[in-house]
């Protein structure tokens, strides 16, 4: 039974459910993203440059090797649009995080700015037992 209280333990500890609903705000947005690169920037981009997708790009290294019309062994390439592509999603998403961490820090420095000083303390137990005793002798 040890076993299975420490799993709970851990598993649904405060930070590792943050961490977990992260991760997956983190893949959808991930997927919007690529998306967004794949679907939009990507093709005005790939028509500037010649009208073809970036995935299109490739070097072929080694042609596919065929017999009676089957392919035996496939052509090797170098795919270098896919990486275009992945590298631009990256910097996206990249800048993305940038700017959310910017925002936050900027937010919680405001914060703290706007934070009120803490109060004066006031007199101590001593000062205020004199300042009583002081009254009395007075009022005699």
């Amino acid at each position: 039974m040890g076993m299975i209280k420490e799993f709970k333990e851990f598993a649904f500890k405060g930070s590792m459910v943050d961490m977990a609903v992260g991760i997956i705000i983190g893949g959808a947005f991930g997927g919007l993203v690529k998306s967004l690169v794949d679907k939009v920037l990507m093709p005005p981009l790939g028509l500037l440059i010649g009208g073809l997708d970036f995935t299109e790009y490739k070097i072929r290294l080694k042609d596919a090797v065929m017999q009676d019309g089957k392919v035996v062994q496939p052509a090797v390439d170098l795919g270098y649009g896919d990486f275009i592509s992945v590298f631009i999603n990256f910097l996206i998403v990249a800048l993305a995080v940038f700017l959310l961490v910017k925002t936050i820090n900027t937010a919680r420095r405001r914060l703290e700015a706007q934070e009120p000083a803490p109060a004066p303390a006031g007199p101590t137990q001593e000062q205020l037992l004199a300042e009583i005793r002081d009254i009395l002798k007075t009022k005699r």
